[in-house]
């Protein structure tokens, strides 16, 4: 098994299973001309937070990293025609292109995207009613920060989502001098200790390569 197999299936499953639909793609070919990085989620991967949002019923739901806004097209479309999607991305430029493709997705009246560091957009939001779903997908050293704010943001029954937690297996070593990794296993520890919450987190293969996602339940 190498990463030829696991993209080879992730394409396989996504085919069909999220089959090629032409709004995720313009905004994943946006992107590219963009010259935003290419770490947005596989289309496996976004039809699971779709599913996610959907099975629990989300009509607010909170985005922390927006990059292109592949992801947030995927939450928003999970939304009743009065629910809002809040996300935020601390690059102006990236976040010009994903206002564009939620746009043509007809989405840019469901979504508001807020521009600025994640940390100060988060404590800024004292007065927001509270999210459903949070998706934490941003630079790793912010989670344990940005998962705290969430909480703040949550009530009983809200769904969070953690991205990219297991770095290619450099999560299991406590040595790491990795900002990322030391980032991440913060926020895993939150995760376990926090009486608020009850998580799990799952290894991934795939398009992405190697690596996971935490999801927890607020109690």
């Amino acid at each position: 098994m190498n990463q030829q197999t696991w993209t080879d299936v992730d394409r396989y499953l996504g085919d069909l299973l999220a089959p090629p639909d032409p709004m995720l793609d313009a905004a994943l070919e946006a992107a590219t001309a963009a010259g935003l990085p290419q770490i947005q989620v596989s289309a496996t991967q976004g039809k699971l937070l779709h599913l996610l949002a959907r099975i629990r019923g989300a009509r607010r739901i909170l985005e922390i990293g927006t990059l292109g806004g592949y992801s947030t097209i995927w939450l928003a479309r999970a939304l009743p025609p009065d629910g809002r999607l809040v996300t935020l991305e601390i690059d102006p430029h990236h976040a010009e292109v994903a206002r564009r493709n939620l746009d043509r997705a007809g989405l840019a009246g469901q979504v508001d995207v807020r521009v600025g560091p994640a940390i100060d957009s988060l404590a800024a939001m004292t007065d927001e009613d509270p999210f459903d779903l949070v998706f934490i997908d941003a630079d790793k050293p912010g989670n344990p920060v940005y998962l705290e704010r969430s909480l703040t943001l949550s009530r009983p029954g809200t769904v969070i989502v953690v991205d990219n937690v297991v770095r290619g297996g450099a999560v299991v070593d406590p040595s790491s001098a990795d900002a990322n990794v030391i980032g991440v296993r913060r926020c895993l520890e939150q995760l376990a200790s926090d009486p608020r919450l009850d998580a799990t987190a799952l290894q991934t293969v795939g398009s992405k390569g190697y690596d996971g996602f935490a999801i927890a339940v607020v109690r």
